[in-house]
């Protein structure tokens, strides 16, 4: 890969987790675990192909900024979907307390 392909990998990166932080604004958590996947597999083929030869200050500078860009998105995300987790959790949690309790209370548990 030489310098040109590797920004243009940086750059679709930065595409995909600004599409991440969209499909996260809007709830759409199915669009959001795609995104992550291809976001995944754009970095992996990134950082297994990467070329030796260095950029040119230029070059690096905009690979910082977009890698700057990725992390501050990748941040704003975890700020919507935490919330969602932890309340997906309770719900998930507050089920399996109900399922047991019902079992322990239903004819013929032992009582």
């Amino acid at each position: 890969m030489n310098n040109t392909q590797v920004m243009a990998a940086y750059e679709d990166v930065l595409v995909v987790t600004e599409q991440m932080l969209q499909a996260a604004h809007h709830s759409d958590w199915d669009r959001l675990v795609a995104l992550e996947q291809r976001c995944k597999s754009l970095i992996e083929s990134l950082m297994a192909t990467e070329p030796r030869e260095p950029l040119s200050s230029q070059l690096q500078q905009r690979k910082v900024e977009i890698i700057q860009q990725v992390l501050a998105d990748d941040a704003r995300i975890r700020d919507i979907t935490e919330p969602w987790m932890k309340q997906v959790h309770c719900i998930l949690n507050t089920a399996s307390h109900e399922r047991k309790l019902q079992r322990a209370y239903e004819p013929g548990a032992g009582y």
